[in-house]
């Protein structure tokens, strides 16, 4: 193949380029689709994505099955099932094929894949894995080869994530973010070329020093998948058959720990010294005349200049290959892992506008059940005659002689009701602490959280609402609300002072909460406090007992399973309080000088 960048010809360039590294990609997963699982393309639409894939579907050789998958896809598309016209039309079961069947031997393009239901993401992993499509539904049993690549669409920001499982599975995480469409020039590699290295692809040998190099690679990374390790293998396979040889070269190991490797990397390499090395005695003195260490001379009709050429490298393989991949470590990714780990905790069922509810009368289509129409359930007519199609021949069969007018015979067992899953409202519920000389303070804070809150509400979808507590007892300054004007009137003029009645600060946040939950919403309890009580249930004094009260809600609150974030606003954060955050199973965040966009964000992360 000449006239081609060859993948091992400018590793500078590899690392320095981030179109010719997906470049690169792109052919090398066309040299081995399945081996390698695919890409987790990270662009927006656009056409850099557009030249990205015009340039996969260019290599691919002709007749090559290229399949889109919404990510609304139901799993009768994806999978299979029972064509209804066909089957009414022939009066038997009559199956359809699914997307991932239709993709066997080409690629499956998820789009928006960051909004792919967990559901359907599993599925597609577990057809890569097996290779098979495995149909038992609606009167039919049988399987159908579907092995493909991926080609994930991600469009998502930081805070949506791909599947771990799906993202494990491809071998080439890229990101085309920020490249402009002229410097996308096409790879020069045709679909002959691709043909040729699919052909050469079986007899390629790789070296054992080559597996162990990219395994130290890939320890030294931090990357403890064993897939990403096998994917490794599979591309630098593909580069020596892409560049037409038999066996992996040196350039091949280093290009697939720069493409595999690298983006996954979770730690910078460290180097150490062997501990025999370090303590190793010195060399003993050696009498033996030291031997001439001059330059040869050059041959004759060779350039003395030749000679001074670079010399070989005799680093070990693991050191090459190691110092390759660390040298393409994408710019920030460890940061943004480590932003990522520093990030707080998230219920996967809850979202922005709260958790997700099935069984609902209305919301996003989340499947069918067997059922009756009635009382707002709504009949799904293609799902019930898919029920009833399979039948028809044994009805035709008992009914035989009797008159009828009916072409299909539905009975109320095929009937099928559409479910529904809908998201829920979120209600933030903020405890506030009005007690001592910095209550107006924190007052301050919470309102300017709230304010924040309210101003992306319609976004949101959010509620909030506000209980004080001092004195004696907790008092409701503001119902769950949407409205701005009305908050800001509730939380003007509140004096602050007195005593600290926690429990019954916590109790009434409780009661609220309890009642949101009730209504169907979701309910996020945020408490300001010191955690410092020393005002008891019925309003009478002492620290012990008021301690135990409060202790004693907060134990309420963690067996309600009520979502909670411990806010100390103490100038220096005791035990006592992080004791109370654990018996309300809260998030404890200790900020002596919380304002109020710390506070909002970090009620925004766990709602």
């Amino acid at each position: 193949m000449e006239n081609r960048t060859r993948p091992g010809d400018d590793r500078a360039t590899v690392v320095d380029d981030p179109w010719l590294r997906a470049a690169l990609a792109c052919a090398l997963c066309a040299v081995d689709p399945v081996g390698t699982g695919g890409v987790r393309l990270h662009a927006q639409a656009g056409p850099v994505r557009d030249a990205w894939l015009a340039q996969l579907r260019d290599m691919l050789p002709p007749g090559t099955p290229m399949r889109r998958v919404p990510f609304n896809v139901t799993d009768g598309r994806l999978l299979g099932g029972l064509d209804l016209t066909a089957t009414l039309r022939a009066g038997r079961p009559v199956a359809e094929r699914g997307l991932l069947v239709e993709a066997h031997g080409g690629f499956v393009l998820l789009a928006m894949a960051e909004r792919l239901p967990p559901g359907t993401a599993a599925r597609v992993t577990a057809v890569m894995d097996a290779g098979e499509v495995a149909l038992a539904r609606d009167g039919i049993a049988l399987t159908s080869a579907a092995a493909f690549a991926v080609v994930a669409l991600d469009e998502g920001l930081e805070d949506e994530p791909l599947s771990t499982a799906l993202c494990d599975r491809l071998a080439f995480h890229l990101d085309l973010d920020g490249l402009r469409a002229q410097t996308c020039t096409p790879l020069p590699v045709s679909a002959a070329d691709i043909e040729r290295a699919r052909a050469r692809l079986p007899v390629i040998a790789v070296p054992p020093g080559a597996t162990e190099a990219l395994a130290a690679t890939a320890l030294a990374l931090g990357v403890s998948s064993m897939r990403a390790l096998l994917q490794s293998v599979r591309v630098a396979r593909a580069a020596a058959a892409l560049d037409g040889r038999d066996a992996v070269a040196e350039d091949d190991v280093t290009l697939a720990a720069q493409l595999v490797l690298a983006p996954r990397a979770t730690q910078f390499p460290t180097s150490e010294t062997a501990p025999e090395q370090a303590d190793a005695p010195p060399p003993e003195p050696d009498d033996t005349p030291p031997e001439d260490t001059s330059p040869p001379e050059p041959e004759a009709g060779q350039d003395a200049s030749d000679s001074d050429a670079q010399p070989p490298d005799d680093r070990p393989l693991d050191d090459v290959v190691l110092q390759a991949a660390q040298a393409a470590i994408p710019p920030g990714l460890l940061a943004r892992l480590q932003a990522a780990a520093g990030r707080l905790p998230r219920a996967r069922s809850a979202g922005r506008a709260g958790a997700l509810r099935a069984g609902g009368l209305r919301g996003r289509p989340a499947g069918i059940r067997r059922g009756t129409p009635g009382n707002g359930a709504r009949l799904n007519l293609i799902e019930t005659l898919r029920a009833a199609a399979p039948w028809q021949p044994l009805r035709r069969a008992a009914r035989a002689g009797a008159p009828s007018n009916c072409l299909i015979d539905v009975r109320p067992d095929d009937f099928r009701i559409t479910r529904f899953a809908q998201r829920s409202e979120t209600t933030t519920i903020f405890l506030v602490d009005a007690s001592g000389s910095s209550a107006l303070n924190r007052l301050a804070e919470a309102k300017g959280a709230v304010e924040l809150l309210l101003a992306d509400c319609y976004v949101r979808r959010d509620r909030v609402a506000l209980i004080a507590f001092r004195g004696t007892g907790a008092e409701v300054l503001l119902p769950p609300t949407r409205s701005l004007v009305r908050a800001k009137r509730s939380l003007a003029g509140l004096p602050g002072g007195g005593g600290t009645p926690l429990a019954a600060g916590i109790d009434a946040g409780w009661l609220m909460a309890d009642a949101v939950q009730r209504r169907g919403d979701t309910p996020t309890l945020v408490l300001l406090t010191d955690g410092r009580a020393n005002v008891a249930r019925d309003g009478a004094g002492g620290r012990a007992r008021a301690e135990e009260d409060a202790r004693s809600a907060a134990r309420r609150v963690r067996a309600s399973a009520f979502r909670a974030l411990f806010i100390d606003t103490s100038p220096r954060p005791q035990p006592a309080a992080r004791e109370l955050a654990a018996d309300m199973a809260a998030m404890y965040m200790p900020l002596s000088a919380a304002d109020a966009v710390s506070i909002s964000k970090i009620v925004r992360a766990i709602s």
